[in-house]
């Protein structure tokens, strides 16, 4: 993934080779499973972006996004959350296997992961009723407690349209 290319205009050429060679989809995980700190930080926006074009080609590879939702470095700890998002929309039973690793970034002290964390969480509640029961309790307490008036505005948003 070395190249003299811009950080977004890598992450722009990756995601439109994607959409013309789904394949590329197998080197995209695997780069993001043995890349280094950096590649494994631009995969994860990389698969942001996919995910929002085409959640499909995505969804077999739920359990390696899960498994990363945790990961040491921030911008994955960014880009993959956003990913589970983006997939609720259409998968809304499948993404709500990501809850409980979400959730441990919803304490987290970078304001950006906590913010990406409620966009998953809340898009999962959005198309997935039977998570209501688990999560709106969890909306409501983050709401009292997020001292980020924008983490706080994506948990109230959610509610206002659950609601």
């Amino acid at each position: 993934m070395k190249s003299n290319a811009k950080h977004k205009e890598k992450v722009s050429l990756i995601v439109a080779l994607s959409k013309n060679h789904p394949k590329m989809i197998n080197e995209i995980f695997h780069l993001l499973q043995t890349g280094t700190e950096v590649e494994r930080g631009t995969i994860a926006e990389v698969l942001k972006f996919i995910s929002k074009d085409n959640p499909k080609i995505l969804i077999k590879y739920i359990d390696v996004l899960i498994h990363y939702i945790d990961y040491k470095a921030p911008r994955v700890k960014w880009g993959i959350p956003e990913s589970i998002g983006n997939l609720a929309k259409e998968y809304p039973d499948i993404a709500a296997k990501a809850i409980p690793k979400l959730l441990g970034n919803t304490a987290d002290e970078s304001t950006v992961i906590r913010w990406c964390a409620a966009y998953a969480l809340t898009e999962i509640a959005l198309y997935n009723p039977t998570t209501h029961k688990q999560l709106i309790p969890l909306f409501q307490q983050f709401i009292e407690n997020e001292q980020n008036n924008g983490v706080r505005n994506v948990y109230t948003k959610a509610m206002k349209k659950i609601s």
